[in-house]
């Protein structure tokens, strides 16, 4: 596995790990835009039909917890 997979996997594992606390630190650690490729594609997650069950759990969670936070800022 390349630094760019590693990167990714570590990055979507903490995103759909459903712990708040680091689902905001490594969301954090972005920039702007692959910010905004995030919060796509969790919506994406959510609200479209073929994820796992479990998938839409976690990318729901992990919504609660940016929309929430981008709501303080």
């Amino acid at each position: 596995m390349n630094q760019l997979e590693t990167f990714l996997e570590k990055t979507w594992d903490a995103l759909l790990s459903r712990d708040p606390v680091q689902i905001a630190k490594i969301y954090a650690g972005l920039d702007t835009s692959s910010q905004h490729v995030v919060l796509e594609h969790l919506k994406k997650m959510a609200n479209e039909p073929g994820w796992l069950e479990a998938q839409v759990l976690s990318a729901q969670a992990a919504l609660k917890v940016l929309l929430s936070n981008e709501g303080e800022k």
